[in-house]
């Protein structure tokens, strides 16, 4: 143990002031050599799939709207492209399925990559990842707060930035203080994110059943 490392890991002592701020942010030291931390860190199922669809849940309260957007008047073109985004979650499930057929235990892209490709590709895949996390906290929180601040008085704006780099900041901390103290506090969120949402599409899609025809006539139209 080097000079002024304190028992446990920390190196300016759990007493101090900066061991009490450091244990708040991150968390207690966790000693790699015990042989049950796996079984504490890893997730049941249900945590597993809420961690796992977060991303996907995240990303589409601002990726088909941006892309629907960007239609402009070709509207026709929706009908693709939600085959399209489909699609593209189906491939990924399959590839999911695939992945933890293979690697039971767990295995990230670095893993995955490492283990059936090369180290080289697992340090690609690593890099790869962490700047898609980056990106999708930050993107995520950003489109929030244009939702959340849309709908509340001018004078708050002056707020937004703020309020997002303290979210951003706490999403850090609970990511570093490890896996399941990140998904926790998403459950409540993620659940209510899908029943919403899953109310919200059902009614939308029964109060338009009467316009199916002519959306179908204008897609038919649309396409050469």
């Amino acid at each position: 143990m080097g000079a002024g490392t304190a028992p446990g890991g920390d190196p300016e002592g759990p007493a101090s002031l900066g061991g009490k701020v450091r244990r708040f942010l991150v968390g207690a030291p966790r000693d790699i050599r015990d042989r049950s931390i796996f079984h504490r860190l890893s997730l049941v199922p249900f945590l597993a799939w809420v961690g796992l669809g977060a991303d996907g849940l995240s990303s589409s309260s601002y990726g088909p709207e941006e892309a629907f957007l960007s239609l402009g008047e070709h509207r026709y073109l929706a009908v693709a492209l939600a085959v399209a985004m489909a699609s593209t979650v189906l491939v990924i499930a399959a590839a999911y399925r695939r992945i933890i057929e293979d690697f039971p235990h767990g295995g990230g892209g670095y893993v995955v990559a490492t283990k059936l490709l090369a180290p080289a590709a697992g340090v690609v895949s690593g890099s790869a990842l962490l700047v898609d996390y980056a990106l999708t906290i930050t993107v995520s929180i950003a489109a929030a707060g244009d939702a959340l601040f849309s709908v509340l008085p001018a004078g708050s704006v002056a707020w937004k930035v703020p309020i997002e780099f303290a979210v951003v900041g706490a999403m850090i901390a609970a990511n570093i203080r490890g896996v399941r103290e990140s998904i926790l506090p998403l459950v409540p969120v993620f659940l209510l994110f899908v029943f919403t949402h899953a109310a919200v599409i059902a009614v939308g899609a029964a109060a338009h059943v009467a316009d199916v025809p002519a959306i179908a006539a204008e897609v038919v139209d649309g396409f050469p």
